[in-house]
């Protein structure tokens, strides 16, 4: 997590000062639930409410103490009872320290989920605004990034904008998941602590209760909700791709938004480089490398090790900041994305026609010619433009076994770019809902 790619709202659920907070929140919390059960004192928990509500955590404090315990929850819990005072003994009673930080980090994975929906929301408006902004602008398709077919500029977009609604699915279903709270003690079996403190704190952080804690809350949650952030990334950097192919000098359809006074190049006064894309492309490697560890951490000893610990305290924060800053920057690509129609069209006509040869290979089929005879016979007139000799339409009406099948009015048809956008609004309604 670095500031280059952090954004404060993100960065800040991970501060120091956010996770002792939440600490403090649980302990609390637990706290005044075995007040209710009679197990403390009323006046205890309302100490440690009424102390400790509005209290400013000093890190540097709990830092100095951590030196000494080499244990970072004793050293808060320290830190709390110079706070709170003398009913500060009644804190934690039958916990563990994995109840506080599992169930914080669980608390922080909500938060983090939250501005990332936000984020897909903000990408998935742009990309429809844009999507039918372009609904019906020509271009070429391409399949192993070679000329295909004709689509529209609009449909590839609609394309990216279903798939960042299941990406939203999935991160709803992942942030599901990873909701759950674990206040059970050691090795996960209530002995010293009321499965009722546990339910109470779940709700008061709003979460749900982890039906089996061993201790620590399963990992396997977690491996999901990593998992699901790196197939998010993986979106992000196949539209990225796209933009930064369609930047190209060849190809030049979009490219990125090149402010007043931005620089492309030391060296060459002239470029124009698509610099957002590219930074997005290795920020989406990033994100997917944090999902491995997250995998390797469900296998913990017996009912619980600390090696997953390390682990989360890096992959926590880098892979919500990173994702979060990822998000938001493509968002912005989006919305300011400039588009060439014209160029569109050019790369369009570029093949002299070579993009209408499926309608021709199925119309000389439809008038009693093989397969097999109609795909060489459309082939044959199709090679010679691929080396610049040639118009394909010039080329099919000079061939006698073509014109035998075809006049060529019938040809001149077939080569209509209509033809190929009649069911964008059909495609349009299954991914927008609207016609």
């Amino acid at each position: 997590m670095i500031p280059r790619y952090s954004r404060p709202e993100m960065a800040a659920i991970w501060s120091p000062e956010t996770r002792f907070r939440i600490w403090f929140e649980i302990e609390a919390h637990a706290t005044s639930a075995l007040a209710e059960l009679g197990i403390v004192p009323k006046e205890a928990a309302e100490a440690v409410w009424s102390r400790g509500r509005d209290a400013v955590f000093d890190v540097a404090r709990i830092d100095e103490i951590e030196r000494v315990t080499k244990h970072d929850v004793i050293a808060f819990l320290t830190h709390l009872a110079e706070i709170v005072g003398p009913e500060a003994r009644f804190v934690h009673q039958g916990m563990t320290s994995s109840d506080v930080l599992d169930t914080c980090l669980s608390v922080q994975l909500v938060r983090a989920s939250d501005l990332l929906l936000a984020d897909l929301d903000g990408l998935l408006e742009a990309l429809k605004r844009r999507a039918f902004e372009h609904r019906m602008t020509p271009t070429i398709g391409r399949s192993h990034g070679i000329h295909a077919e004709p689509v529209t500029f609009g449909l590839k977009l609609a394309g990216y904008h279903a798939e960042f609604q299941r990406a939203r699915a999935r991160l709803v279903a992942a942030r599901a998941e990873i909701a759950t709270c674990a206040i059970s003690g050691a090795v996960g079996t209530f002995a010293n602590i009321d499965p009722r403190v546990e339910a109470y704190v779940a709700e008061q952080m709003g979460l749900a209760v982890e039906p089996v804690s061993t201790q620590v809350i399963p990992r396997d949650r977690h491996a999901m909700f990593f998992a699901t952030l790196g197939v998010i990334a993986s979106s992000v950097e196949r539209l990225a791709i796209e933009i930064r192919h369609l930047q190209r000098s060849e190809v030049y359809e979009a490219e990125e938004f090149f402010s007043e006074g931005q620089k492309g190049s030391s060296a060459m006064p002239h470029k124009r480089n698509p610099v957002l894309t590219e930074n997005l492309t290795g920020l989406a490697r990033m994100v997917r490398a944090y999902a491995l560890p997250a995998m390797e951490n469900v296998a913990l000893w017996h009912e619980r090790d600390i090696s997953h610990s390390s682990v989360e305290r890096m992959i926590g924060p880098d892979a919500t900041v990173t994702l979060d800053f990822a998000l938001a920057r493509l968002a912005g690509v989006v919305d300011r994305l400039v588009v060439y129609p014209e160029n569109m069209q050019r790369n369009l006509d570029r093949l002299g026609g070579l993009v209408h040869s499926q309608r021709v290979l199925l119309a000389l089929t439809q008038k009693g010619v093989s397969r097999e005879d109609a795909y060489r016979l459309v082939q044959r007139n199709a090679m010679p433009v691929w080396r610049g000799q040639g118009d394909f339409l010039t080329l099919l009406r000079a061939d006698p076994e073509v014109s035998a099948a075809l006049s060529g009015e019938e040809l001149a048809e077939l080569f209509d770019l209509g033809y190929h956008l009649k069911h964008v609004d059909t495609i349009f309604g299954r991914v927008f809902g609207t016609a």
